[in-house]
């Protein structure tokens, strides 16, 4: 069975009686709305406002398949599950149904639509904390459809506990979450996935790493908010957030471990093998081949929704994938681009359908890509010579131990590479550790045994200095949801309408951060404001808390919505549907209009009154206003 196919499958069964969902459309990949994160990281990211009881405009009851993108697994790209771009398959119940008409119906789709082995399916559930109980309630109902105990597996929180933050210790004052219920299929303890890859067997259970089991679907029951440091209370309405990756389904349903054989990777991986000038084949050595894979898709999608490689935040994170998708062409021997313009194709066409600009835009992807492979291959020559005077080398390959000018002075021995100097080449140069132990065994150099574990040390030490660095960076987005920040967030709104005010129109955003005790607000001005001109500030955002002026939204066509004047940021990318919180009776006479994905209080009397804690000159022409409670 195909992807597509897949896809199809599930919204037409969610949107069907008796479950009656509506179809949403996906969130954009980069989200215009929400700073406090890079990339869109699954269906339900979008859904916070709405989870936390915002009426969504399409009613309680949703279905859709979003593109997503998750970071955390970078580096587990390579085994035979993980990829970091992927399809997430999600439905939702925003306070109408819950575990008794979820579980059956995810159940039904499994078994009945895609025709998968209610024998091979394992199912766990939350074991309970001291402040949340035993989930018996899942339990009991996975016997009744069936799913014998032993199938049934309780784990801790860091398992089968969903929040944005973590387990519930670990949640932010203001944050939702709750316990879930994973289902995964069970390829069998005699089925390989490669010839040098046997499951591990004996002692395998559902979340374990060996392979055998694969993550197939997840019901999330979000029923809490962490209301204190130490408590958490029901919410008023109780939800549901189904999430199912698209890839591994599909392998489920083809009965294939490795979600790198079905339709979405099969051509490409073709190429790939067509084109492999190393000694290594796919069916012994997968890794480099998965890498190129899960990477050129990511970059591709990343690149369609206009990110450009670059060394800051999106840009970066592209940068990244696709220099370590080079390093491992290096590895199959494919030091030119063929690999990219052979394989690119070939994991655009599958989607070809679904996102039919995808296709129309490859030249354009392509050339984009093309052009940081060929200003990394440059970085790669020059980090080359770099190399080679870190190592002053004989004929024979061995290292005398002496300082070159310009090279990297060695403080042991000159003829083994360390974790240390690798770190110094990829810092300094660019240079990947893989490239650097490579050339070491070229040359016939030692590799120290714990070079990746010293290049973590490394890499590590230097991250904490930049942490340390940066402390005062100015970040944007939102610290948490506890009811201080949702205060400041819509106070930060009023701000910026009240700048506009006294200022000119000519003031927008150029960047917020907002925690529990202060929001950091920058925009362009040529000078820190006057006295008066704080004062006058400060007076019009208190004078509309005063009046208790209600805070509403509406969801509209992005065109009719730019037509309204809501402040938006120019330099982001919207969906064709936007948001719009305005603060007043009604749209047209707000005193605030903004696009913005929330959360906000529901009158402005809720914030309390506010002061301008201080502002300060951050750069050329822009200036920072700090606003606090109180």
């Amino acid at each position: 069975m195909k992807a597509k196919e897949v896809r199809e499958k599930y919204i037409k069964f969610f949107k069907s009686s008796p479950r009656n969902h509506k179809e949403i459309e996906p969130a954009p990949l980069v989200l215009e709305n929400d700073p406090t994160t890079l990339f869109t990281s699954s269906g339900m990211q979008p859904l916070v406002p709405y989870l936390m009881g915002e009426k969504h405009p399409k009613g309680k009851r949703l279905v859709d398949s979003q593109p997503s993108i998750r970071l955390q697994d970078i580096d587990e790209v390579g085994d035979n599950r993980h990829t970091t771009f992927f399809e997430m398959l999600g439905n939702w119940s925003l306070g109408d149904y819950f575990k008794d008409e979820q579980l059956p119906w995810v159940l039904e789709f499994f078994t009945r639509d895609l025709g998968l082995d209610k024998n091979r399916l394992w199912i766990s559930v939350f074991e309970g904390d001291e402040q949340v109980p035993r989930d018996t309630e899942s339990f009991e109902i996975w016997k009744k459809l069936g799913v014998p105990e032993k199938r049934i597996v309780y784990y801790p929180a860091k398992k089968n506990w969903w929040s944005m933050t973590g387990t519930p210790s670990e949640m932010n004052v203001g944050h939702i979450g709750g316990p879930d219920s994973e289902i995964f299929y069970d390829f069998g303890e005699d089925l390989k996935i490669h010839e040098k890859s046997r499951f591990k067997g004996e002692g395998c259970h559902p979340n374990c790493d060996c392979g055998r089991f694969l993550e197939i679907g997840n019901s999330v029951f979000i029923q809490y908010k962490k209301i204190s440091d130490t408590k958490l209370e029901e919410l008023p309405q109780k939800n549901v957030d189904f999430g199912g990756g698209l890839e591994r389904v599909v392998a489920a349903v083809n009965n294939d471990p490795d979600i790198f054989e079905i339709d979405l990777f099969s051509e490409g991986l073709k190429v790939l093998e067509a084109i492999n000038k190393s000694k290594l084949r796919y069916l012994t050595s997968p890794s480099p081949f998965r890498i190129i894979l899960d990477h050129l898709r990511a970059s591709v999608f990343l690149v369609n929704a206009g990110v450009t490689p670059s060394n800051k935040e999106h840009g970066y994170v592209l940068r990244r994938l696709i220099r370590k998708a080079m390093v491992a062409s290096r590895e199959l021997g494919m030091e030119g681009d063929e690999w990219l313009s052979n394989a690119l194709p070939s994991l655009v066409v599958p989607y070809k359908e679904v996102y039919p600009g995808l296709l129309s835009n490859t030249p354009k992807l392509n050339e984009i890509i093309t052009r940081e492979v060929d200003q990394f291959r440059k970085t790669i020559d020059k980090g080359l010579k770099e190399f080679e005077k870190s190592f002053l080398l004989t004929e024979s390959g061995q290292g005398l131990g002496l300082e070159n000018e310009g090279g990297i002075l060695l403080e042991e021995s000159a003829d083994k590479l360390d974790g240390k100097l690798a770190f110094k080449l990829f810092e300094t140069y660019g240079f990947p550790i893989e490239i650097s132990i490579e050339e070491a065994k070229k040359r016939n150099l030692k590799v120290s045994p714990k070079i990746w574990e010293e290049f973590k040390v490394e890499k590590e030490k230097h991250a904490h200095v930049s942490r340390s660095t940066s402390a005062g960076v100015f970040k944007g987005g939102l610290a948490d949801h506890s009811p201080e920040v949702i205060k400041l967030h819509t106070a930060t709104h009023l701000l910026l309408a009240s700048l506009r005010n006294v200022l000119g129109t000519q003031v927008v955003q150029k960047g917020q951060n907002i925690t529990k005790e202060r929001t950091r607000f920058d925009f362009p001005n040529p000078e820190k404001l006057t006295d008066g001109e704080l004062k006058k500030v400060e007076d019009m955002i208190n004078e509309v808390i005063k009046k208790d002026l209600p805070v509403n939204f509406i969801v509209m066509p992005k065109e009719e919505a730019l037509k309204t004047g809501a402040i938006h940021a120019f330099n982001e990318k919207y969906a064709d549907t936007v948001k719009v919180y305005y603060v007043g009776d009604n749209l047209e006479n707000a005193v605030s209009r903004e696009f913005c994905g929330g959360p906000h209080v529901s009158k402005t009397s809720e914030i309390g009154r506010v002061r301008i804690n201080r502002q300060e000159k951050v750069g050329s022409g822009v200036v920072r206003i700090y606003l606090v409670l109180g």
